[in-house]
């Protein structure tokens, strides 16, 4: 069988998926799994994603790579599913994905004298580069991703990711035009950069350019480009030639995610969050005013440690003051070794009750904002036969389906769940 690539996490996984893909396409019965250390959630799911894919397949050999194979890799090698741990570097290496042609079951590896997988893990802290020659993934062959930064310098007191990824590192701008460009000529209509921490790129580069400086030299040196996206973005770093781009040219899509993750002053100053609340609804503010269509989507933490109710119902209300479509609400968990985790700690409960909250206040401005789009057209990107997503991400459903990788014109009747539902235009 091919090679079956298992993606948990972030879209910037998505594109390193891709490109694991391709390095290990010479393989046989191989599954990789791409696991997520974001929470304990993500790193439960991947294990149960580990046990799932042998089940499955119980004569692949499973390799487990990713950010939570990075910070615990003796977790994953302690598995008998598992034949290999990779870390975040080992992953960009062809050899990383060969075994002996003779070696099938668990007993025949030569490494195997304690019942544990091999583990290849090297200090992430210590790479300076990213993969430039592995910038790409795809989603349905509809939209590709480009990866133009890793790693994180910051350090926020629930965050274990720097410490899966590294220190923040930039991919050279002239790699990445060259790369959307190829993209585009084999057919992509829309391309989203990603990163760890995008909004950091270009410091460590010669005249440390801006990310804005850079989505600026896509678009003028890829005049065929579309559809530009952005990934996750930190408010406090988005300078005013990103915010002009943004706001006034049309093929930068108008949605954007923000790393929020609390609407309380002194949590975030307990999270080392770098902006305060009121900058982010003035933000906000000043990108309704400049481009009203714009949909906003935010990561938001429930119950941080210190959390009182006061401080709770300041987040809440944070869904309403920066018209927050597309919640990711988090419950907060103690990530081992993060400054957070030892921080007192909010009740199991009062975490679980807050985080129903901020949902149930993220679905009703959903649900409001889908309502609002009744009666308009849509410009759609194909993605799978009748479904896609409209230029402000908003899901669509159309009646008859397009070619994959199409931009159709749809008439939106209704709302069905979570999903605009309509007709060809």
């Amino acid at each position: 069988m091919s090679v079956e690539v298992v993606t948990l996490g972030c879209r910037l996984n998505a594109a390193e998926s891709e490109a694991m893909r391709a390095l290990a396409s010479g393989e046989d019965d191989l599954v990789i799994v791409n696991s997520c250390a974001v929470t304990n959630e993500a790193v439960r799911q991947t294990r149960q994603a580990i046990r799932r894919a042998k089940r499955a397949r119980p004569d692949a050999r499973v390799i487990v790579t990713g950010c939570a194979a990075q910070v615990e890799p003796e977790t994953f090698a302690a598995m008998p599913e598992v034949s290999r741990v990779l870390g975040n570097r080992e992953k960009f290496e062809a050899s990383s994905f060969l075994f002996p042609r003779t070696v099938r079951a668990r007993a025949e590896r030569p490494w195997d004298v304690e019942g544990e997988a091999e583990i290849r893990v090297s200090d992430i802290m210590a790479v300076t580069e990213t993969a430039p020659h592995l910038l790409s993934g795809f989603a349905e062959r509809a939209r590709a991703f480009v990866e133009v930064q890793n790693g994180c310098d910051h350090r926020c007191t629930f965050c274990i990711i720097p410490y899966g990824r590294g220190n923040s590192r930039s991919v050279p701008a002239g790699l990445v035009v060259d790369r959307v460009k190829a993209l585009v000529d084999e057919g992509f209509r829309e391309i989203v950069l990603t990163g760890v921490d995008v909004t950091s790129y270009g410091p460590d580069l010669p005249g440390a350019p801006s990310l804005g400086l850079l989505v600026e030299r896509i678009l003028r040196h890829v005049p065929a480009l579309e559809r530009l996206r952005l990934s996750s973005l930190d408010c406090i770093e988005m300078d005013d030639r990103l915010f002009d781009l943004v706001t006034g040219d049309e093929r930068v899509m108008p949605h954007l995610h923000l790393s929020l993750q609390a609407g309380d002053d002194m949590i975030l100053k307990r999270m080392k969050r770098r902006h305060s609340r009121a900058e982010a609804v003035a933000l906000v503010e000043r990108l309704k005013m400049r481009r009203p269509e714009i949909a906003i989507g935010a990561d938001i933490i429930a119950g941080f440690p210190t959390e009182t109710d006061d401080m709770a119902a300041n987040s809440l209300a944070l869904i309403d003051d920066c018209d927050i479509v597309m919640g990711h609400i988090f419950p907060y968990s103690p990530k081992r070794g993060t400054p957070a985790a030892r921080m007192p700690q909010v009740a199991a409960a009062a975490i679980k009750e807050r985080a129903r909250r901020l949902r149930e206040a993220s679905a009703r401005r959903k649900a409001g904002w889908l309502e609002g789009m009744v009666g308009t057209t849509q410009r759609v990107l194909v993605e799978k036969g009748n479904r896609g997503h409209a230029e402000n991400f908003a899901p669509v459903q159309a009646a008859r389906g397009g070619e994959v990788g199409t931009i159709v014109e749809v008439s939106v009747t209704g709302v069905e769940g979570e999903t605009l539902v309509g007709v060809p235009a």
